[in-house]
């Protein structure tokens, strides 16, 4: 199986938030589309430093992730992104580190994705293909 991929647009919220209030304009927004992958094994998305850079994204703190082979690293947090998918959009901080986005679990859950290897693509929840339902259970 090879990886699966996902057109997404990072948008800076706090631009999106801005232009609602008319403090700048709509085209003043800035965003970012990306080819991400996809890792099901990573709770957090990922956002490299250039791409922080280029969307004006505050960073909001460090973290401390793990990586798969048991390494720890202290990484930085940014402030609102807003992360979206074939219409569906979710807000979420990113961790800061790599070369390329990369798209986690919790983004995948709050839009409602589900993952398709073998046919490396993401999918809307056949239960709910119209937009996305957070269980609550």
């Amino acid at each position: 199986m090879g990886e699966v991929r996902a057109r997404v647009r990072l948008t800076n919220a706090v631009d999106e938030e801005n232009a609602r209030r008319n403090i700048i304009k709509t085209g003043e927004i800035r965003s970012y589309v990306a080819d991400a992958l996809v890792d099901t094994g990573a709770v957090r998305s990922v956002v490299p430093a250039f791409v922080v850079e280029r969307m004006g994204l505050s960073l909001r703190g460090r973290k401390v992730v793990e990586y798969a082979d048991g390494r720890k690293e202290s990484v930085g947090m940014t402030g609102p992104v807003i992360f979206d998918i074939d219409g569906r959009d979710t807000l979420e901080e990113a961790l800061v580190l790599g070369d390329e986005v990369i798209i986690g679990q919790t983004v995948l859950e709050k839009m409602d994705l589900f993952v398709d290897c073998a046919n490396r693509r993401l999918y809307p929840n056949p239960a709910h293909p119209d937009q996305p339902i957070s269980r609550m259970k």
